[in-house]
């Protein structure tokens, strides 16, 4: 299972990025799919979750109403639509999923991250 992350870059406070991650070697429509950054020096944090279908979503309270995760299944790909960003937004950001049937049943996949910048 791949997940290839893009759209990173450098923004200024207050501005908007969308991130992309594109799964292949598994169903994607059957897997929940989860963006996660760690900001240098700080342990990794979870931001943003979509179910399989997409139809529910959780988000913590540092990102909600700011930040929107999305899915195409017809394309194997989750978004994360990012506004209204702060400084403290600045983090290398991963997509992840758990294998959630067959012989990999469990198993963690990240990809390699994109890095996020906040500054002006």
């Amino acid at each position: 299972v791949q997940l290839v992350e893009s759209g990173g870059g450098l923004v200024q406070p207050g501005g908007s990025l969308r991130l992309s991650c594109v799964v292949s070697g598994f169903t994607f429509s059957s897997l929940v799919m989860t963006w996660y950054r760690q900001a240098p020096e700080k342990e990794r944090e979870l931001v943003a979750v979509i179910s399989s279908a997409g139809s529910s979503t959780i988000y913590p309270d540092s990102v909600k109403g700011r930040f929107t995760i999305s899915r195409d299944n017809t394309k194997n790909t989750v978004y994360l639509q990012m506004n209204s960003l702060k400084p403290e937004d600045t983090a290398v950001y991963y997509c992840n999923t758990k294998i959630p049937y067959g012989p990999l049943y469990g198993r963690a996949c990240w990809g390699k991250g994109t890095l996020v910048t906040v500054s002006s």
